[in-house]
């Protein structure tokens, strides 16, 4: 047997060929999700961020044995079987499996993809939304959502995607803030339209603007358009930008890493809309020790 029932329900795996583990790590693959739409959630913080989220999974793995501290896993598993979830217990042999982290903590939910279409996006007056153009690389994508969150971006529109936003590699960049902005895929041409409709200026970073990105005004409903790491906007992008500003580069590169771009420009206009009182500053974190902010 490769699995078995506990008493309180619990289905526990002690074979690395079990099905269930074997159907997990096909989940790696883009193929397999995009079939399925299925996504694999790993890791604590992006497991309780989620839920906080409102994300409902439909399994989650889980390995006592792979528990860093043995405080909050519990009552996270206890969660997601509220929620209806199908409760696996790993051994831990069988959780490295399945890992898809170095350093595994014993926490893995499997669930539906979250993002959403554009005709169902909602927004709030004065958004501040952002919009990535074939953006590569999982871990800049994923670092842009985890820049969304914490700027109050009221979406991000993935357009003509060449990474899969549902890579186990942009849920872990994003620290599991992903959950917490809608993500919207979409054409240009379907998002450009849609912005323009809804009256919003639309944002364009390049080395060749007169403009600095501090001299514009950000507040209003505003899109800030993000390019390929190689080759930047489109020129359907930067066309169709109302503000076309730069960030000024004081040493030898000419450009910054996307997902740092993306900080800068949103932080921008997140200092401007609390200048206009559209945003209000937050009170600190309380402080629980070096590094507590980033476990």
């Amino acid at each position: 047997m490769s699995s078995n029932a506990s008493d309180d329900g619990v289905m526990e795996i002690t074979s690395t060929s079990n099905a269930k583990l074997k159907y997990v790590v096909k989940l790696r693959s883009c193929a397999t999700r995009e079939e399925t739409g299925e996504m694999i959630v790993e890791g604590y913080r992006e497991c309780r961020r989620a839920l906080d989220s409102g994300y409902r999974p439909r399994a989650i793995f889980h390995c006592p044995d792979c528990y860093l501290k043995n405080e909050n896993e519990p009552a996270l598993v206890e969660d997601c079987a509220r929620l209806g979830a199908e409760v696996y217990s790993c051994t831990r042999t069988c959780f490295a499996k399945i890992a898809y982290k170095e350093r595994p903590d014993g926490l893995l939910m499997v669930g539906p993809h979250v993002s959403v279409r554009l005709a169902d996006l909602r927004l709030p007056e004065n958004a501040l939304v952002i919009v990535t153009e074939a953006i590569e690389k999982p871990g800049n994508l994923g670092t842009i959502l985890r820049s969304a969150d914490a700027a109050k971006v009221a979406a991000v529109i993935v357009c003509d995607r060449t990474t899969d936003v549902h890579n186990p590699n942009v849920v872990r960049a994003s620290t599991g803030t992903m959950f917490s902005v809608p993500v919207v895929e979409a054409t240009s041409d379907e998002a450009l339209a849609f912005l323009k409709e809804r009256g919003f200026r639309i944002l364009a970073a390049t080395p060749h603007a007169e403009k600095l990105h501090f001299e514009v005004d950000l507040t209003g409903n505003v899109a800030i358009a993000l390019g390929a790491e190689q080759y930047g906007l489109t020129a359907k992008w930067m066309d169709g930008a109302e503000l076309r500003v730069r960030i000024p580069m004081l040493g030898l590169a000419d450009s910054l890493n996307v997902s740092a771009a993306a900080t800068i420009l949103v932080y921008e206009a997140v200092r401007q809309r609390i200048a206009a009182g559209i945003d209000r500053v937050p009170a600190p974190v309380p402080w629980h020790g070096e590094g507590a902010h980033d476990k």
